[in-house]
């Protein structure tokens, strides 16, 4: 008798070993029709996997988390299915999941189009619509290479190869093509109904470069249309925010070939920059922080005692200079463990609060680089507290209340928190990995918060809390840190005369709340589609006359706000008045004034908000009062 645990508590009881499918039809049939996968103590298995023992069965249905990869997964055998139906001469390779789709990458005489993935979706769909079994059966190894070698796939027998001898693999067959793949994959085709191919590009094979560059097709697949059409919306607007484009198209930065994922900032990007700089400022003076700035080359014997130099090397640049070694700095922290160092330091100095904004320069593959999001120079809101490690849990705590208050002010609410945990390549004893990602979950848990757990995800010298936020699409991005370090201050010779006159290592915690500056400002820029809040706009008010005779008045105006703090432009053209509200409207500013006779002989202006909405005429008492709201909200 095996007996099948089921995830409400009930159990099933069966005369002889049974399938996860058979299981699924025994509760119901509309079950088993919705069936397309099982997760057998824990681990996900096809529907036809045979259950000969004891055990607890979830099944696996397209309202799962599961169930979506699994439909991914199979989606992307599908289109590989398709590829060699149209293409017989082109060779498979990999096919994975990733989020919100697959890719397959294959081998062919000549580059994919896209009109060949018009061709390509309506054969997968063809081929769904069969609703063909997927089978699986296991091989041994070298019985496998031959199979493939046999119908001449080089790349999946080479795959193959890799695999120790003594192991077999599996291999999956749905009409007339066979892919090895782990799986599980869905029960037929016909449970995969919602699917779209989205672009090309190239890809080395086993991302070597030495390699063959192959085609990579990307796809989506969802199980229920309304979302593919809701992702594919939320792509459109996406593309419509590319802080690229709005960078160009609102004049506040580009690149260009002669430095290579570096930013020119032009005045009004930069003003942006400045006003997110200054109010870090103040949040580091309100925190106790005392601002510093280190140098940005240091010799390598420095990154060498860090462990940078063993562990982070193929990220940094290098130079040197009359026979001694030294690199750019990757990172804040060994400069400010100098400072510390520079004099004695006693237990009531502790803790001891340092911030820079510290340029960091890395280097950052080419292909990684992605406008101002991914650069090979950024600039980070760096702080790092010196700290004994009582006094760890109560300066993460302070730290999360600070954060949380700063991404409120930017206008996201929705933060998850993440605690990443030690890689495999890292400095320290397990014990000390174990004190520093205790203390993270402790501090966390006195200020209230859940968070997700990232098991070697953590920096090489110690375990950090990320926050990631969303912004107005839903999409995460992973801004803020706070990073509990046992291990550099020490390896750095830092040390402070303890209550009883001995000499301690200090903890040092690596913090940041916004991060790069320069991911932080494209985040921005995508978040609010360019229109940036009035206290961050870089132009926040342009003042516009319809004739010659405002002109002055207009001027004053101008004047007048400029006096009170605000970022005023005119525009005093002889233009006609609707184009001049048009071009300015584009730029996307907060306010716009318009000013005739009427306006200029009551001393009033009339007020258009972004949007092109208009609010009417106000006095300029009434319109200050209205900016000064707004910048107090941070509107």
């Amino acid at each position: 008798m095996i007996s099948v645990r089921l995830p409400d508590g009930s159990q099933r009881q069966f005369d002889a070993a049974v399938t996860v499918a058979q299981v699924a039809a025994s509760i119901g049939t509309g079950l088993a029709k919705a069936a397309l996968a099982g997760k057998v103590d824990g681990k996900l298995v096809d529907t036809s996997y045979l259950i000969e023992s004891d055990v607890d069965l979830s099944i696996i249905t397209d309202k799962d988390a599961d169930g979506l990869e699994v439909i991914r997964h199979s989606t992307a055998h599908l289109l590989a299915h398709a590829v060699k139906e149209l293409f017989p001469d082109a060779q498979v390779t990999i096919g994975p999941v990733i989020e919100n789709g697959f890719y397959y990458d294959f081998s062919y005489k000549r580059p994919f189009t896209p009109d060949d993935l018009v061709v390509i979706e309506k054969k997968m769909l063809e081929l769904a619509k069969k609703d063909e079994p997927v089978t699986r059966k296991v091989l041994p190894r070298d019985e496998a290479v031959a199979y493939f070698k046999s119908i001449g796939e080089a790349y999946k027998a080479e795959l193959i190869e890799s695999i120790p001898a003594d192991q077999d693999v599996s291999l999956y067959t749905e009409g007339s093509f066979t892919d090895l793949c782990r799986g599980p994959h869905v029960p037929s085709t016909g449970k995969l109904k919602v699917f779209k191919l989205m672009k090309l590009a190239g890809a080395y094979w086993r991302g070597d470069s030495k390699n063959e560059m192959l085609q990579r097709v990307y796809g989506t697949a969802f199980a229920k249309k309304e979302d593919q059409e809701t992702y594919l919306h939320m792509l459109e607007e996406a593309e419509k925010r590319d802080h690229r484009k709005l960078g160009k198209a609102l004049d506040l930065f580009h690149f260009q070939d002669e430095a290579p994922g570096l930013v020119f900032w032009h005045p009004k990007g930069w003003t942006i920059w400045q006003q997110i700089e200054q109010y870090m400022r103040r949040v580091y003076q309100d925190c106790g922080y005392q601002e510093v700035k280190a140098p940005q080359i240091l010799d390598r014997s420095l990154w060498e005692k860090t462990g940078h130099w063993e562990n982070y090397r193929e990220n940094m640049f290098s130079t040197e200079s009359e026979s001694r070694s030294y690199a750019l700095k990757p990172m804040n922290c060994p400069g400010h463990v100098q400072i510390f160092n520079s004099n004695m330091r006693s237990y009531r100095e502790l803790p001891l609060r340092y911030g820079e904004f510290g340029q960091c320069h890395r280097n950052e593959p080419s292909g990684a680089l992605h406008g101002i999001m991914r650069v090979r120079g950024f600039t980070q809101d760096d702080g790092h507290i010196f700290c004994t490690e009582d006094q760890i849990q109560a300066e993460v705590a302070a730290f999360h209340s600070q954060a949380m208050r700063v991404y409120a002010d930017f206008g996201f609410a929705n933060i998850a928190i993440k605690i990443a945990l030690r890689p495999e390549n890292r400095i320290g004893s397990d014990s000390t990995w174990d004190r520093a990602e205790d203390t993270l979950r402790s501090a966390l848990r006195e200020c209230g918060m859940a968070w997700e757990e990232l098991p070697g995800e953590g920096a090489f010298y110690g375990p950090k809390i990320e926050y990631h936020l969303k912004d107005s699409l839903g999409r995460p991005w992973q801004v803020g840190t706070m990073q509990v370090d046992f291990s550099m201050p020490g390896r750095l010779g830092a040390e402070y005369v303890s209550d009883d006159n001995a000499r301690k290592v200090p903890v040092m915690l690596h913090r940041a709340i916004v991060g790069s500056m320069e991911r932080f400002i494209g985040i921005l820029i995508e978040n609010h589609a360019g229109a940036l809040p009035l206290w961050l706009a870089p132009v926040q008010i342009s003042v516009l006359n319809i004739s010659e005779s405002q002109a002055d008045y207009a001027k004053s105006v101008a004047e007048n706000l400029k006096k009170q703090g605000f970022r005023v432009n005119t525009d005093l053209r002889n233009e006609k008045i609707t184009y001049k509200i048009r071009e300015h409207s584009i730029q996307k500013l907060p306010y716009i004034l318009v000013i005739g006779d009427k306006e200029r002989d009551a001393n009033t202006v009339a007020v258009r908000t972004r949007g092109n909405l208009d609010l009417g005429v106000m006095t300029q008492e009434a319109l200050l009062e209205r900016l000064n709201n707004d910048i107090a909200n941070k509107l």
